[in-house]
């Protein structure tokens, strides 16, 4: 089956599916503008750490395009990327892309005409994205390698839809199939925001694999009957001692899956590996909207009045995970967090 790519660049316009409205409807959004960029990544009709990188470096470049003087370029890339950083500050791939993509526009456009500029800044988000892939399809291959055959659970969507393509979780599982495994698929539906019965479900059944659907607090009755193998996420964050920010709940499942000795596995590329930040305990925990909460499929759940608290992801501690995974090497976290030359 061809590889399945949620965003891609036509142009000058950023084609994107529009994931809020999955699995009912298939819609792609065209947006040649910087709001439009930011308005995506922020309502999350593109969302996954390395997906949102990817249309982040595609938004520069629209910037580029928006700048009305050469001599103020770099001012107003700054600015631009000040205001796409804004959009969701937990997954470290956004900062990563815009950053480098103003590294781009420094080293150079200096000297060049806007339109030579332009392109030299679309050739960058294109090569982003195609940079993406070819890590994600080397994490499926080493991951799939560590995966046992059976029951793999997941939580959250790492696949197709939150990368380039291909998947890091997803491309695990992908992996291991690919290697001749047999694996099935346990996808916890990811409250608030159902990513893994909607996205999940919707690409793990078009690639043809057995998959069970589950809510969230169901993973430990089934951990507990020997249901489940292993357990594979992705990451937005992860800190130079190996703590993870993943989408919210996965500290759960971790703290689950030690109790049952059941392996856990992250997988992502090193650009979500961010050295700058010493722990988890320094991660910046996005907070969303009440109405995530509130409200389930445009009906409202909960009684008026009631309080909520809504954030977006959680912090696995190091001291839980199995193993990293990324495009450089599978690395193991030990007594003291992890040593990234020993992938």
């Amino acid at each position: 089956m061809e590889m399945f790519k949620p965003v891609y660049i036509d142009g000058t316009d950023i084609v994107l599916l529009d994931q809020r409205l999955l699995p009912q409807e298939e819609r792609w959004l065209r947006i040649n503008t910087v709001r439009g960029v930011f308005d995506a990544i922020h309502d999350m009709a593109v969302r996954g750490a390395p997906a949102i990188g990817i249309t982040a470096a595609a938004g520069m470049a629209l910037a580029t395009m928006e700048s009305t003087e050469h001599g103020n370029l770099m001012t107003a890339l700054r600015q631009a990327g000040e205001f796409l950083k804004s959009a969701r500050p937990t997954a470290v791939n956004l900062e990563w892309a815009v950053n480098r993509m103003l590294d781009k526009a420094a080293s150079e456009c200096e000297g060049k005409g806007r339109e030579e500029c332009i392109a030299l800044m679309f050739d960058e988000a294109r090569r982003i994205h195609e940079e993406d892939i070819a890590m994600n399809l080397r994490i499926g291959r080493l991951g799939g390698e560590l995966l046992p055959e059976g029951a793999i659970m997941t939580h959250c969507n790492a696949g197709s839809l939150a990368t380039g393509g291909y998947g890091t979780a997803l491309g695990v599982i992908r992996g291991a199939r690919d290697a001749g495994k047999q694996v099935r698929v346990v996808s916890c539906e990811t409250r608030p925001y159902l990513q893994g019965a909607r996205l999940t479900t919707w690409e793990l059944l078009r690639d043809g694999f057995d998959v069970t659907m589950i809510t969230d607090n169901m993973a430990g009755y089934m951990m507990s009957r020997g249901m489940i193998q292993a357990v594979v996420v992705g990451a937005d964050r992860i800190a130079a001692n190996g703590d993870t920010a993943n989408k919210i709940g996965t500290y759960t499942h971790a703290v689950l899956a030690k109790r049952h000795d059941i392996p856990f596995f992250v997988a992502a590329p090193w650009s979500t590996v961010d050295l700058k930040t010493p722990s988890g305990a320094n991660i910046v925990i996005e907070e969303r909207s009440p109405d995530e909460v509130l409200f389930c499929g445009g009906r409202r759940i909960a009684p008026k009045g009631v309080k909520v608290f809504n954030p977006a992801f959680d912090v696995t501690p190091a001291s839980l995970i199995t193993a990293i995974i990324t495009d450089r090497g599978v690395f193991k976290p030990g007594p003291g967090g992890v040593d990234w030359t020993q992938g």
